[in-house]
């Protein structure tokens, strides 16, 4: 997984995507989603599992997407499934502590 890490005046933005989805388009009946390189993949770091849940953690703001990274962030307890978006067979959700 890549995992981006931004400090902002608003508190911690993480960003999590499966490895395979950067640069790929997904869409539902409702929404496109595109995992934009430069806001996934520039200034990331392959991560594993025990980083992603420690940045997911301490974050106030988070998207997340691919199935995996998703599904982890479920397992953990750090999203619901139940706000889970899948766009043509990838999961994507977002995280806001407030």
């Amino acid at each position: 997984m890549l995992l981006t890490q931004h400090e902002t005046d608003r508190g911690l933005l993480v960003a999590v995507c499966d490895t395979d989805v950067v640069g790929d388009t997904f869409e539902n009946e409702q929404a496109t989603l595109t995992v934009d390189a430069e806001f996934y993949a520039d200034d990331a770091r392959t991560a594993d599992e025990d980083a992603v849940i420690e940045a997911l953690s301490r974050a106030t703001i988070a998207n997340i997407v691919g199935t995996r990274a998703v599904t982890i962030a479920i397992e953990h307890g750090i999203i619901d499934e139940a706000s889970v978006l899948d766009f043509d067979g990838t999961r994507h959700a977002q995280l806001l502590r407030l």
